[in-house]
C-alpha cells in the first residue's frame, strides 16, 4: 500500500506519489564549511515544506513507521545519493532515549536506515552512538535553545566499531543543525576516517528565535 494516498502498491509508494515527489525533489551534496561541524559532506533530498513536511511530521510524531519504506524505496531511486551512500562503510542512525522510543515506539531515523540497507553493502551500527538523556524534543525549542538543550546527551561506546571507517549519520530532518553537530562531535572521538550526513528534508528556512514545530 502507498504509504502517502493508500492506494494499493507493493513498493509502498505508487506512481503518481513518486512523481509528486520527484517534483518536490531538491537534492543537495555537498562539503560543508568548517564552522558546521565534525562532518565531511551533506545530502539532503527535499526542502522542509509543503508535503514534505507534512510527510515527515506524520512519521514522526503520528505513529506512521511504515512511511519509512515509502520514504526509503524514493531514497534507493536516486541515483546520485546511491553512489554516495555506496562510499561508506557504516550506516548510524541518529538515536533517540529509551523513554522516548517507549512512548514513539520506533526510531525513526533507525528505520530509515535499515530501508535503505536494503539496497547497499553497509553495516548498519546502531549501538555506538547513544543517546544517555531524555530531553524536551527539539521540535518544540527555538534555535539557541536547542544548541543548550542537546549538549552532552550522546555518548559513544564501542569506539573501535568506528575507528578509520567511513561512517554515514542517517537523519530525517535538519532544522538548525544542533543534533547532527552534536551527534558529529562525538562520533568524531571514535577517529572515523570521515563523517557523512544524509537527511530526508533540510530546513532552509529556519528563523533565529521562533519555534519550529509544535505537535
Amino acid at each position: 500500500m502507498c504509504g502517502i494516498c493508500g492506494k494499493l502498491d507493493t513498493n509502498s509508494l505508487c506512481g503518481k506519489c513518486r512523481i509528486q515527489l520527484e517534483e518536490h525533489k531538491q537534492i543537495q551534496t555537498n562539503q560543508p564549511k568548517e564552522s558546521e561541524g565534525e562532518f565531511q559532506e551533506f545530502m539532503s533530498l527535499f526542502s522542509y515544506e509543503g508535503i514534505i513536511r507534512d510527510l515527515l511530521i506524520d512519521y514522526k510524531f503520528k505513529e506512521k513507521p511504515y512511511l519509512a519504506r515509502t520514504i526509503g524505496n524514493f531514497i534507493i531511486d536516486q541515483k546520485t545519493i546511491q553512489e554516495k551512500i555506496q562510499t561508506y562503510d557504516l550506516l548510524i542512525p541518529v538515536p533517540i532515549s529509551k523513554k522516548r522510543k517507549k512512548e514513539r515506539g520506533y526510531n525513526q531515523s533507525l528505520l530509515l536506515a535499515k530501508e535503505i540497507k536494503t539496497n547497499s553493502k553497509q553495516q548498519i551500527n546502531n549501538q555506538c552512538l547513544v543517546k544517555v538523556q531524555n530531553i524536551i524534543e527539539q521540535s518544540k525549542l527555538t534555535k539557541e535553545e536547542r544548541k543548550l538543550n542537546i549538549q552532552g546527551v550522546y555518548r559513544l561506546k564501542n569506539e573501535q566499531t568506528i575507528e578509520n571507517k567511513k561512517v554515514l549519520l542517517i537523519d530525517d530532518i535538519y532544522t538548525t543543525g544542533s543534533t547532527i553537530k552534536e551527534c558529529c562531535q562525538t562520533l568524531a572521538k571514535g577517529k572515523p576516517s570521515k563523517i557523512g550526513v544524509l537527511v530526508v528534508a533540510k530546513d532552509e528556512l529556519t528563523r533565529g528565535n521562533e519555534r519550529m514545530i509544535e505537535v
